[in-house]
């Protein structure tokens, strides 16, 4: 038996307690706004207060839960050329994945979006695209992509 998913998988909540995935991403993304924060996996009480802080500014409602509406008010659009922390939460988000067991991984976590780091982006809309028409293979990462990745998708 096959299971069919017809819609985009919801953005993640964690809190308090959290390790592992999403938990990196999002203290890159953390990171990427300025927050001095080490990229343990563990959400712990710095990396809450640091998303409180993100809920004030940008006013979303402040209980230190990454969900729906802080995902997507710390996501940023990252793209070739781009550089930075959302750059490499979205490469450890491919190293996460990879599963070729190779002795180098997939991609090096530098921050910088070159080449190598596109074609993973495109070749991971790509997979998604069959089933979700809303994902453009583009090499991108814009929201949809961003939800996919945080969300897990293609990681099992």
């Amino acid at each position: 038996m096959s299971i069919v998913i017809t819609a985009l998988p919801a953005w993640p909540r964690v809190r308090r307690g959290a390790n592992g995935h999403p938990v990196q991403t999002l203290q890159h993304l953390l990171r990427q706004r300025g927050e001095d924060l080490a990229v343990d996996g563990v959400l712990g009480p710095l990396t809450e207060g640091a998303v409180r802080a993100a809920q004030a500014e940008k006013g979303v409602d402040v209980d230190g839960v990454a969900g729906p509406r802080t995902w997507a008010v710390l996501v940023e659009p990252v793209q070739r050329g781009s550089a930075g922390e959302a750059v490499r939460a979205v490469q450890r988000e491919a190293v996460a994945r990879d599963r070729s067991r190779g002795t180098a991984p997939v991609l090096v976590v530098d921050g910088l979006f070159g080449p190598r780091t596109e074609a993973w982006v495109r070749g991971f809309q790509g997979a998604l695209h069959a089933g979700f028409p809303e994902i453009v293979e583009d090499g991108v990462v814009g929201p949809v992509t961003w939800r996919c990745l945080v969300s897990g998708m293609l990681s099992q």
